[in-house]
Parts: structure tokens; C-alpha cells; sequence
């Protein structure tokens, strides 16, 4: 993810300085690029009815599948689950719906 934001950086500061302009990158469309790297959003859910070691993969597993989530850890012993996901595309209450549905209710905390 460093990566990508140094890149759309440099995209902005050559657009910006006039070089890219006739390659055909305009500087909107390295800023809308930028809008881009920066549209994810973490929330941290309680995650209820995990007792062995094969839970956290479940839940993960039905977390993940979600559409627009980019990442889910799980913490076993602290029964919490921290997930990246696009605002634009998904919903911490789909997301969490997800994991009731495999089994686990989830709880978005604030």
C-alpha cells in the first residue's frame, strides 16, 4: 500500500508540474487516483462462539468473502476481528451479518 501511495504522489507531482500532460494522464485523473488509495476505512468487531482453533478461519473465511474487503485479522484470545474494507462498496453491517451467518455474531464496536 506504500507503494501505490508513493506512486500516485509522483503521478500528482508530474501532472502537477505539466509532464504527464501529453502522455494522456491527466492531473485529475492522478487525483482521483489519490481519492482512491486513501478510500478504506477499519473497524474492529467482538466476534461471539469462538472456542477452537479452526473459528478464527471461519470467520475470517466469511469476512473476507465479503465484496470490498480488503483485509481481516483475526484475535483468537481477544475474540475481535479488525477488518479494511472500501466504504464505497461494503458496510461494517454486512460485514458483520456475514460472520452471523457462519455462525459467529459480530459486533462492530466504535
Amino acid at each position: 500500500m506504500k507503494r501505490s501511495l508513493v506512486i500516485t504522489a509522483g503521478v500528482l507531482v508530474l501532472g502537477a508540474a505539466g509532464i504527464l500532460s501529453t502522455s494522456g494522464v491527466s492531473l485529475f485523473a492522478a487525483q482521483s487516483a489519490a481519492a482512491q488509495v486513501t478510500a478504506v476505512r477499519t473497524v474492529r468487531f467482538s466476534i461471539e462462539n469462538m472456542t477452537c482453533a479452526l473459528c478464527p478461519v471461519t470467520v475470517k473465511s466469511a469476512m473476507a468473502g465479503v465484496n470490498g474487503v480488503k483485509s481481516v485479522e483475526i484475535n483468537f484470545d481477544a475474540k475481535t476481528a479488525i477488518v479494511v474494507f472500501d466504504p464505497s462498496i461494503t458496510t461494517p453491517e454486512a460485514i458483520a451479518a456475514a460472520s452471523t451467518n457462519a455462525g459467529y455474531p459480530a459486533t462492530a464496536r466504535s
